[in-house]
């Protein structure tokens, strides 16, 4: 490395998901001399309506932690991420960070990606050229273009930053993250994951629903029809609360109101991630639109139903023979949770987005002297039509 000083990086999370993907590169670089990772969590990592999820990283062992709440329950996305750019910004200051880490498509993300820019700090970006439905692609694709680095799932997600203008030598194909926890051997038990989160039942799917922020005008109705197909299916279900964007409050009265009663439903605000992969690994099937569904289910060839258009265009889940995609329709999802619960075997794993060792990919990155030689003023590549 150009300098001898250990490089201060810092990484910010907003959300039990995204934490999950960064969370192999933390410890990699935590358990490195050169680095000095730090954590600034906000979001809903903090409010106790998800499980104050930050207690989940605070057991992580890496000291350097910042909490900083952004929200209230009243507060709309464009004044939480003001307040999200405030808060950074001073924390940056403080700690003057060599480099500043953001996952995703998250308005946090966005946030950390523009103090970033504005303070002159190389900002990299875990996860960006990938699509997706809602407001989401639309925050992943700017965060990439205030990026100076971008570490990527896969050759498909490298491609679409070369056509967002992107240099090649900045873009690094290290794998998903969230896969080196995925392919670990230290996953807890599925005895140990049903006790802790109270589960009663051996055989259950899970379900996540997000709200989709671009089609809140029918989140009331697409909520009632998966509903309705999940309690006429008579199975039993793990229920996810969804995250923190606008309209998660029609998705919580309708589980609260018509599921917490229901003794076939186990409701539970937030699961670390490790637990979440096991109870994953044995569930029947995962129903919903969560990315899980096309991300880490296929790994185990678990089948998914993925219900509307939150996931569309990721990594051409059509394609995906364990992916199964239904409208807002009670009859067509209870057809795909009937053909899901008649299946013998498991799916063929499917493998999109890297084989487990994304950490030590992204360390041999920040190892090298180049990285740190780049400039912060971005070149836009044009390519020749």
């Amino acid at each position: 490395m150009a300098e001898n000083k250990v490089k201060k990086i810092v990484f910010l999370t907003g959300t039990r998901a995204d934490f999950g993907k960064i969370k192999s590169l933390l410890l990699v670089l935590h358990e490195s001399e050169k680095f000095e990772p730090h954590i600034f969590v906000t979001g809903m990592h903090l409010n106790p309506k998800y499980g104050e999820t930050v207690r989940e990283i605070e057991k992580c062992g890496i000291p350097n932690i910042h909490r900083f709440v952004n929200d209230s329950d009243q507060s709309g996305q464009d004044i939480i991420m003001a307040e999200t750019i405030r808060g950074f910004s001073n924390f940056v200051k403080t700690v003057r960070p060599h480099m500043i880490v953001v996952h995703g498509d998250r308005l946090e993300a966005l946030s950390g990606a523009l103090v970033g820019a504005f303070n002159n700090i190389f900002v990299s970006h875990v996860e960006g050229g990938e699509i997706s439905g809602s407001i989401d692609e639309h925050l992943r694709h700017s965060i990439s273009k205030l990026s100076h680095f971008h570490f990527v799932a896969n050759e498909e997600a490298k491609r679409r930053l070369l056509q967002m203008g992107e240099q090649e030598d900045t873009i690094f194909v290290i794998g998903s993250p969230d896969i080196d926890v995925m392919l670990s051997p230290n996953l807890p038990n599925i005895a140990h994951a049903k006790e802790h989160y109270g589960i009663p039942f051996d055989n259950f799917s899970i379900l996540i629903f997000h709200p989709v922020t671009t089609e809140l005008s029918t989140l009331h109705f697409a909520t009632d029809q998966l509903v309705n197909a999940v309690t006429e299916s008579q199975l039993n279900y793990i229920v996810i609360y969804p995250n923190n964007d606008p309209g998660t409050d029609i998705i919580f009265r309708e589980f609260q109101q018509r599921l917490s009663n229901n003794p076939r439903f186990t409701l539970v605000p937030s699961v670390r991630f490790e637990y979440f992969l096991t109870l994953l690994k044995h569930s029947r099937f995962i129903i919903g639109n969560s990315s899980a569904g096309i991300r880490e289910a296929p790994y185990y060839g678990v089948p998914t139903i993925n219900i509307g258009s939150r996931q569309n265009g990721r990594i051409k889940n059509k394609a995906i023979e364990s992916v199964r995609n239904c409208d807002y329709d009670t009859r067509k999802i209870l057809a795909a949770i009937k053909e899901y619960t008649n299946l013998s075997s498991r799916h063929a794993p499917v493998q999109h987005f890297g084989g487990g060792n994304s950490g030590r990919n992204f360390l041999e990155m920040l190892e090298r002297d180049d990285i740190w030689n780049t400039k912060t003023q971005k070149q836009f590549l044009d390519i020749d039509f």
